[in-house]
């Protein structure tokens, strides 16, 4: 019989397409792990990797095991967790990686009703931008992300969320701009800008302006907004940035919304065939079907 320990090393071979990789989200050593995956084709009677020099790719069996290992996962979290509610409530940690979104303020509200739920969850965010949170994912330490746009990797699922965020233009008060009540696109061509670093090392669309992205005369870049309000209120330049992230107020800083409406949709985004606690588990069933209400409405 194989056993699940098996089951969950060789998905996250799986899912990296690599032993070094998968290793070190795993938490042990390359050589146990190749000698585990030997001894489980072993086991089977069947190859279950094509090795290449940089990569392992499933062979037709290696992918009905993948289909079936997560099922059988699947049920025994399920069997456990059915066993495990009525004995106590759920208990543990949920870690969840983001960059910076006001969207922050609809999960906080699905945190605490979760922890009313369940007042043994602890909740832990680690925030940074999109590198840093795929980072921390594909190490395995946070259990999910929250991501602004279309970062799309086959390695990872994507849970769409009800909300979007909207971008602006963040002035210093006295700039003559400050008296639109909005920016238009083209007006952007002309302005020395401060891009975040995502948009401009192109990991988030640069199309939107209806120029060449090169054309752009682009004076700075930030990985985190607030420190780059202070860049703003020097004059260096004028901040790309979202909505509700920087409070203008008692500053020399205003905020113009940008017309047409330049938004980005926000996921959930998980590690594919990833062993989630009984924790994560339930909060993501829950998410989904918050999710599912307001698609109804």
């Amino acid at each position: 019989m194989v056993e699940t320990r098996l089951l969950h090393y060789f998905l996250a071979i799986a899912r990296e397409e690599n032993i070094t990789r998968a290793s070190e989200t795993l938490h042990v050593t390359q050589s146990t792990l190749s000698k585990q995956m030997m001894e489980l084709e072993q086991q089977l009677g069947k190859q279950l990797f094509i090795r290449g020099k940089r990569k392992l790719t499933l062979t037709e069996d290696g992918i009905f095991l993948r289909n079936r290992a997560q099922e059988i996962l699947d049920l025994i979290y399920t069997t456990e967790s059915a066993f495990h509610a009525d004995e106590k409530g759920l208990s543990g940690d949920i870690t969840i990686g983001c960059g910076e979104t006001p969207v922050m303020g609809f999960i906080s509200q699905l945190f605490v009703a979760f922890h009313d739920q369940h007042p043994d969850i602890k909740f832990h965010i680690h925030s940074g931008d999109a590198d840093i949170v795929l980072e921390r994912l594909d190490k395995g330490l946070v259990d999910m992300g929250l991501m602004l746009g279309p970062v799309r990797q086959e390695k990872y699922d994507y849970l769409k969320l009800p909300q979007r965020d909207i971008f602006g233009l963040l002035m210093p008060k006295d700039s003559p701009l400050d008296a639109q009540a909005s920016i238009k696109i083209n007006q952007l061509k002309s302005l020395p800008l401060i891009f975040a670093e995502q948009t401009f090392y192109g990991q988030q669309p640069a199309d939107w302006f209806g120029a060449d992205y090169s054309t752009m005369n682009i004076v700075g870049t930030y990985n985190l907004v607030y420190n780059a309000t202070f860049m703003v209120e020097q004059g260096i330049g004028y901040a790309l940035c979202l909505d509700k992230l920087v409070n203008t107020s008692g500053r020399n800083l205003a905020f113009r919304p940008i017309t047409p409406e330049l938004s980005v949709s926000l996921h959930i985004v998980t590690k594919k065939f990833q062993t989630f606690s009984p924790a994560v588990r339930v909060f993501l069933e829950q998410l989904k079907g918050v999710i599912a209400e307001y698609s109804s409405c």
